[in-house]
């Protein structure tokens, strides 16, 4: 087994989205060749009604898949081929836009007027571009959840871990999506498959992600021991972005430490993005916008 080393590791960064959500990115719209096949990730949360309430309004998506995982309060989603539905606290739903789809997503609070969630958008390859859409729309309930001896906890969204496979089925980098809760003081080593980019989400808790050597970003000076040189300290709202090899280890710090941990195959295309469309060349976006200004975007087929 050889353990990742760290590339990166990075605040996510204030954000305003849709018709004025205040969120936080931790990566997207710029060279996401590192995250492939990921190109966006999003943590939308706020206390304050004002915060979210406007909402995401009608938008096209092209080329690439929406994943969106609602924590507290709920997300009501519409779109042009007449579905809806309403995303409650642990639902996730898998939205392959694939040749083109016009929706909007609306948070709402719970009744504190809380309302946390995340999306995260994975690139489609170039022979699945034009696929026709599809939702998989997964409830909480239907989701594995694992628990080791030491206190570890898993949701496992998609792929498989542990002997347990997510429900989100025929996507197509093949990518796991995991929870993890770790408890406080605790130290945990994951398998991650050594041909995937990784990264993971912290936003719950602290501690230390372990690595080969000292990550980018990081001073030394900055690490109190040359026991933790080796490690990458981390709090809420940070991103760490792995290296290669089998295996992350993470340290929880007093109060425990939670994550999103993403990892992929990388599809290894070009990228040519307008937004929320993502083809291959610009002359696959010219030919997306022309079709949103002639009213042919969206295909009955």
């Amino acid at each position: 087994m050889s353990l990742r080393g760290i590339r990166s590791v990075s605040p996510s960064q204030p954000t305003l989205e849709g018709a004025g959500v205040r969120l936080r990115r931790a990566f997207g719209f710029g060279d996401t060749g590192e995250f492939d096949p990921f190109l966006l990730f999003d943590d939308f949360r706020g206390e304050r009604l004002a915060d979210y309430k406007a909402g995401f309004p009608w938008h096209p998506h092209r080329g690439i898949e929406t994943i969106t995982y609602v924590l507290a309060g709920s997300v009501e989603h519409k779109d042009s081929l007449g579905n809806s539905g309403v995303m409650k606290p642990g639902d996730i739903q898998w939205m392959t836009a694939g040749r083109g789809i016009i929706h909007q997503e609306m948070p709402d609070g719970d009744q504190e007027g809380r309302m946390h969630g995340f999306q995260l958008w994975a690139n489609l390859p170039a022979a699945l571009k034009m696929t026709a859409p599809r939702y998989q729309d997964i409830h909480a309930q239907d989701i594995p959840e694992l628990t080791d001896d030491d206190g570890t906890r898993v949701r496992v969204l998609c792929g498989s871990f542990w002997g347990r496979t997510g429900p989100v089925e025929g996507v197509a980098a093949d990518p796991r999506y995991l929870d993890v809760s770790i408890a406080p003081g605790q130290t945990k080593t994951l398998p991650v498959e050594v041909d995937r980019h990784a990264f993971a989400y912290v936003f719950e808790g602290s501690g230390h992600f372990h690595a080969a050597s000292a990550p980018r970003g990081v001073l030394l000076e900055d690490l109190a021991t040359d026991a933790i040189v080796r490690a990458a300290p981390v709090k809420n709202r940070y991103l760490v972005l792995f290296d290669q090899g089998d295996d992350i280890r993470v340290s929880a710090g007093p109060e425990g430490i939670r994550f999103l941990l993403a990892s992929g195959r990388p599809l290894g295309e070009p990228v040519a993005w307008h937004g929320p469309i993502v083809m291959n060349t610009q002359a696959e976006l010219d030919q997306a916008m022309r079709e949103l200004r002639d009213g042919s975007f969206i295909s009955p087929k």
